[in-house]
């Protein structure tokens, strides 16, 4: 636990100057775009050259870049993301509404994921070269040249319009009713994770059948130990180690593919508030989006980290 408790602490001291990068990148990009919060303060109400010019006064535009950089930061350490220029309400409120539903929608689409690729990739490693090998292999080779949003409007088709099973957009609230909201969120949520779950899923069966072809595997069969135990208890054990590191990264694919899935189906999550501030020209808003879905990332990649340490005993004797 003493090594673990080292690694984590190094590597989330790490983190600071990978978020203070964030940060910058993300200043310099809204800075250094066409949107002017002055403009779109005033949208529609022909402001003078002065008024523009004592907004931006106010609102320190006019300082150097490198002091508006350290106000900004100064601002986010405190919790303070801004003032949305349209609505004149603090980003932050704006983000706290949208980012449940995100996350939500995110995680249920990594669970779904998940699980469609271990029970996919071990069953086609156990069949290796067989019949499920082979239709496993061809649905995971569709499922990574589909488009996310191409299969979003084919289960709107066929399972919204179609069938009528689950309703084409909006969403229920978990609070006011749980099959509400799983009819609302099962969708979106398997659009946005089949892609992810077509690549876990060669991930996983490449890994699995580099296991069973290890001598421990064929000992421990030999000397009377169950096969399923065998891949339950050793082989999965180890396959996973790989497949865990590519998970973090499809992590970072499933928050971009929300902004996509969102506005297909009408979800207030952060991808609609995103995308609502950028045809407004609200900086402030995208700025806040863009950092607390760069937050949410490093994260969960940090868990990730931590269940790679979990899984892979050479990793903390290594430290």
């Amino acid at each position: 636990m003493v090594q673990i408790a080292r690694i984590l602490a190094r590597r989330i001291a790490l983190l600071v100057p990978l978020m203070l990068g964030i940060v910058l990148f993300v200043f310099l990009v809204m800075r250094f775009s066409d949107i002017d919060p002055a403009a779109a303060f005033f949208m529609g109400a022909n402001p003078t050259p002065e008024q523009l010019h004592a907004f931006r006064e106010e609102h320190g535009l006019l300082d150097p870049l490198p002091v508006r950089y350290v106000a900004f930061v100064g601002d986010l350490l405190q919790g303070d993301m801004g003032i949305s220029v349209l609505t004149r309400a603090p980003v932050l409120d704006q983000v706290s509404t949208a980012l449940p539903l995100t996350m939500q929608l995110t995680f249920l689409g990594l669970g779904i994921g998940v699980v469609l690729s271990l029970v996919l990739g071990v069953t086609a490693a156990i069949y290796r070269d067989r019949l499920p090998d082979q239709l496993i292999r061809l649905l995971s080779l569709t499922g990574v040249a589909a488009p996310g949003f191409w299969l979003a409007l084919l289960m709107i088709q066929y399972l919204a319009v179609g069938a009528g099973w689950f309703p084409t957009s909006g969403y229920v609230n978990p609070a006011d009713s749980f099959t509400g909201w799983l009819k609302t969120m099962t969708l979106p949520a398997f659009a946005l994770s089949l892609p992810v779950a077509a690549q876990l899923t060669r991930i996983v069966r490449t890994a699995v059948v580099e296991e069973l072809d290890k001598d421990y595997v064929r000992t421990a069969i030999g000397s009377g130990l169950p096969p399923v135990v065998v891949v339950g208890r050793n082989v999965l054990r180890n396959a996973l180690i790989n497949p865990l590191t590519v998970l973090g990264l499809r992590f970072g694919y499933l928050l971009g593919g929300a902004v996509v899935t969102e506005t297909i189906f009408a979800l207030p999550g952060m991808g609609n508030l995103m995308i609502t501030a950028v045809k407004n020209g609200d900086p402030a808003v995208v700025q806040g989006v863009v950092i607390t879905t760069a937050l949410g990332f490093v994260v969960v990649n940090l868990a990730i980290d931590i269940l790679y340490l979990l899984v892979n005993p050479r990793l903390r004797s290594a430290a």
